[in-house]
């Protein structure tokens, strides 16, 4: 199930003192309708807000913001179960590839010792090169 991205802004939010937005409340609140603008309401005084006019697609309560967190949660969880039983059946394989593979270089070294005569120098360099995938 795809999830919706939450919509992030990257501009930041106007401040205005709470003395200033009294005045202009209805030009905000238009403003907030129809740009989608933020601003932020601070004491007079105090750079700290303490209100915000949104737009009311943006108001979400508590309980919406928690039900989407859950929600994002769940979702990463399923995605991170997924990753984790894919990389164990690429390990899987990977190791019976490998096997596979130390299994026909023995069986051709073991064809090699058969008809080649021992002590050759080229062997033994080739030997060497494969000697992290040959078994004892």
């Amino acid at each position: 199930m795809a999830v919706p991205a939450l919509a992030h802004r990257t501009d930041p939010p106007r401040a205005l003192p709470l003395r200033e937005v009294r005045t202009r409340l209805t030009q905000l609140v238009a403003l907030a309708e129809l740009t989608d603008t933020v601003t932020l309401v601070t004491r007079d005084g105090d750079s700290r807000p303490i209100a915000a006019i949104v737009p009311a697609s943006a108001a979400r309560t508590a309980a919406q913001a928690r039900a989407d967190a859950e929600r994002v949660a769940a979702v990463t969880a399923g995605w991170s179960r997924r990753l984790e039983e894919l990389h164990r059946q690429s390990s899987r394989r990977h190791a019976a590839e490998l096997r596979a593979v130390t299994d026909a270089l023995a069986e051709a070294w073991a064809e090699l010792d058969r008809r080649a005569p021992a002590g050759d120098p080229a062997l033994a360099r080739l030997r060497a090169a494969h000697g992290d995938l040959l078994r004892d």
